[in-house]
């Protein structure tokens, strides 16, 4: 063989790798468009993360009990124990917000969410959503990956690496954190755990002058041109063919080089994505960015539909951050701290599930409320509540679900129980939507093939449509 002749078969080796990356990835597109496992309601999925504990008998778990026992010694009878998990259980504390009935349903919500309330009927509750503990860290691991410890991917991760990307353009999996600061176990909550490294989430911050880090080199580096970014391309590329050879199987460096081959993708697409201006002033308006108190979760919303629309198949909404303020966690004054944070998500939450419904997007995709815990029916010091696992509420709307229902009930003081859904029925019930058996969605891992829902979780039929 000849030189020319080599370098005719090695170009022809290389152009046949590619085609087969294609062929690879027109065949995962393909999977997510059949369901997988069944027809699909749901395309996509953006998830609203209420961090810190989301008080459901303060917002849309109505117990007039609470009403008529305000100050009495809390006794749930039958010599139960009461204990809190970081303060001495109170006496009854009654919701300081009035609760009325609600659209067609007749859904009770309080007056902290009064944009909200007019979209019952679109809305699928879970009134009675359990957790395992009442510590943020791991109750945030639980609702996110399924798991109360660290190691295991979360939701978005599983429906990236079991249905793929829509677009090549943007990430398949997107987190828009709360400017304030990342939530409970920071990216933790994103991670793909045992999953190739690919299909963790990527971050976009589109309240920072660099919204994504990395995409586009400092202004100060002029010795960066298109001319030296190809060549150091070529001697990655040469690199990471040299590292793949050595070290076999080693799903970093493939997530390393797609996460480079999106970077240059994104360079195009991603500012047109996170261009608010394109919005008219009436969508600005209808999302509250022109209001301080609603600005910056309005611009998050926002942002979220826009991804949406662009084909981001997972995106997830931070409110609030991890710590001692500045999110649902209100030990201190519920009558203080909720109307506050509270505020800040109800006119975006509700814009947003307008705004797919006028245009067409809430057919296929799904939205889903979400918090960790919810919070005990007693006092903590004078106004506060304390965090509680044994009930809370969730709720959903959008592609296959029925609005206007409810499924759990909780008991009388809405402290425990009486009819509870698990987490892990809530991920399979998004699962479900999404096409997907969640018992058949697993990874081998240590022996082990597992899953989002562990040996756990039934579909919530009763909300779907």
């Amino acid at each position: 063989m000849n030189r020319r002749e080599a370098l005719f078969s090695l170009a022809n080796g290389f152009g046949g790798l590619a085609l087969a990356h294609l062929f690879a990835t027109d065949a995962v597109a393909e999977a997510g468009k059949s369901g997988m496992h069944h027809p699909a309601k749901a395309k996509r999925v953006i998830q609203l993360f209420m961090n810190g504990g989301a008080s459901q008998m303060d917002t849309f778990d109505y117990k007039p009990e609470l009403f008529s026992r305000d100050g009495q010694k809390f006794d749930p009878g039958a010599g139960v124990h009461v204990e809190a998990v970081t303060s001495v259980p109170g006496n009854v504390l009654k919701p300081p917000f009035p609760f009325k009935q609600h659209g067609q349903c007749g859904r009770w919500v309080s007056s902290v969410f009064p944009q909200i309330a007019n979209h019952v009927d679109d809305i699928a509750f879970l009134m009675s959503v359990k957790s395992k503990t009442n510590v943020h860290g791991p109750a945030s691991y639980l609702m996110n990956t399924g798991f109360t410890l660290p190691g295991f991917p979360c939701m978005g991760a599983w429906m990236s690496y079991g249905l793929g990307r829509i677009t090549d353009n943007l990430p398949t999996f997107v987190v828009l954190p709360d400017p304030k600061g990342l939530p409970y176990n920071a990216q933790g909550n994103f991670s793909s755990g045992f999953l190739p490294v690919l299909h963790q989430g990527t971050i976009i911050r589109p309240t920072n002058p660099t919204p994504i880090a990395d995409l586009h080199p400092p202004e100060s580096a002029k010795y960066i041109t298109p001319k030296s970014e190809d060549d150091g391309r070529i001697v990655l590329e040469q690199m990471n063919r040299e590292h793949a050879t050595i070290h076999p199987g080693d799903s970093r460096l493939d997530a390393r080089i797609s996460a480079y081959e999106l970077a240059a993708k994104m360079q195009l697409a991603a500012p047109e994505a996170l261009d608010l201006r394109r919005e008219t002033k009436a969508v600005h308006t209808l999302y509250g960015i022109d209001d301080p108190t609603t600005a910056t979760f309005g611009r998050q919303c926002l942002t979220a539909r826009r991804m949406l629309e662009r084909g981001v198949r997972f995106v997830q909404v931070w409110s609030g951050a991890g710590g001692a303020s500045n999110n649902w966690d209100n030990h201190t004054n519920i009558k203080k701290e909720l109307p506050a944070i509270a505020g800040s998500v109800d006119r975006p939450i509700a814009a947003l599930l307008s705004d797919l419904k006028q245009r067409g997007l809430l057919e296929d995709t799904l939205v889903v409320w979400s918090t960790e815990f919810g919070r005990h029916p007693f006092s903590q010091g004078a106004d506060g509540r304390d965090h509680n696992g044994g009930t809370s509420v969730q709720w959903l709307a959008g592609a296959g679900i029925k609005g206007g229902v409810a499924h759990g009930e909780s008991d009388l003081w809405s402290w425990r129980g009486n009819k509870s859904n698990d987490v892990h029925d809530v991920h399979a019930t998004i699962l479900h939507l999404l096409g997907i058996d969640h018992e058949q969605l697993t990874f081998r891992h240590n022996g082990s093939n597992r899953r989002l829902t562990d040996v756990h979780g039934h579909v919530v039929k009763a909300i779907l449509s």
